[in-house]
């Protein structure tokens, strides 16, 4: 595999003979466009135009200790070819430019410079309503427009679900992990292990771990909390849909309100993002509940922090209520 990398000729030399770049185009900087986790990823800019290149690689970017399915940028070039089809998703999300199989590479169109969500995260910082619905919309039409009924092919990612599995399901959970969280926030490891031994809860994640693991029947973003909604000039933005498949909307939207939980919004904030989804979608409360106990307990004592600005005490309460979710 050809590893990328920022050095302008040899980028050059690549795209050219891909032909994504013209022969007379000069790239005149490459940048990187954000804060992201798994992938490698560049914005290119020359005196034309900018797109965005991102390589996925046998490991995650920000952690190369931990190993990741190489071939997972080809799973979201999947789901960008699923929703060409539908105006409402095709006009949030960035366009495919180019695909190369062999070397895990994806070019696509840049929706400029914007900013993701994780700002939520912030003391005091709230949700605008006509943001929230528009994270709320795509969702919704996600789920109710891309399903087995619609569609002949079925995305699985198999490799990249097993991978998120382990850091949902199974990591957080182990007694020596290699993750002290005193470093995160002092005296949370303390509080984390009671957790930790708590086999009850434990056992009702393990179940809701192998529901994760079965297909279902709609498309999932498969990663759908703040740093995948990105604000830009031209409106609410979907980024980065790796985490893709076939599965339950409950665990998607557990997932999302999971976020609007520890970013600290305000409880009429959660509620409407909920109304405004079963408005639009069928939904199961109970099971999107238990899967928004499991994210913010993952997210709290798991290797996927945020930048959380709320206390040890918050975070306690967080945790207790995700036990009282899940084992009561």
């Amino acid at each position: 595999m050809i590893k990328l990398n920022t050095n302008i000729d040899s980028l050059t030399s690549y795209l050219k003979s891909k032909n994504w770049l013209k022969e007379d185009e000069v790239i005149t900087a490459v940048e990187k466009p954000g804060e992201g986790n798994m992938n490698f990823t560049l914005r290119v800019l020359t005196e034309t135009r900018s797109f965005i290149i991102k390589q996925s690689r046998e490991y995650v970017e920000k952690y190369p200790q931990v190993a990741a399915p190489a071939e997972r940028v080809l799973r979201e070039a999947e789901f960008y070819e699923l929703i060409e089809t539908v105006p409402a998703l095709r006009e949030m999300m960035p366009k495919l430019v180019g695909l190369d199989r062999e070397n895990s590479v994806m070019v696509m169109d840049d929706l400029g410079n914007g900013s993701d969500f994780t700002y939520l995260y912030q003391e005091g910082k709230v949700f605008l309503e006509e943001d929230l619905f528009a994270v709320i919309d795509f969702v919704a039409a996600l789920h109710t427009s891309i399903s087995t009924d619609t569609c002949t092919y079925k995305i699985t990612n198999c490799e990249m679900r097993e991978l998120n599995h382990e850091h949902i399901f199974n990591y957080p959970y182990l007694k020596d992990n290699g993750i002290n969280l005193d470093v995160v926030l002092p005296g949370l490891q303390k509080e984390a292990n009671v957790f930790k031994e708590d086999a009850a809860l434990k056992e009702e994640v393990q179940k809701l771990g192998k529901l994760y693991l079965e297909d279902g029947n709609i498309l999932l973003h498969g990663d759908y909390f703040p740093g995948s909604w990105l604000a830009t000039v031209s409106g609410v933005k979907i980024i980065d849909p790796e985490f893709c498949f076939f599965g339950l909307a409950e665990f998607e939207i557990g997932v999302t309100l999971a976020h609007l939980k520890m970013a600290d919004q305000p409880k009429d904030i959660i509620e409407k993002a909920l109304e405004r989804y079963k408005n639009l979608a069928d939904l199961n409360d109970e099971l999107c509940y238990k899967y928004m106990a499991v994210e913010m307990l993952r997210r709290i004592i798991g290797l996927a922090q945020l930048p959380l600005e709320i206390d040890l005490k918050k975070r306690v309460e967080l945790l207790t209520e995700a036990r009282e979710i899940l084992v009561n």
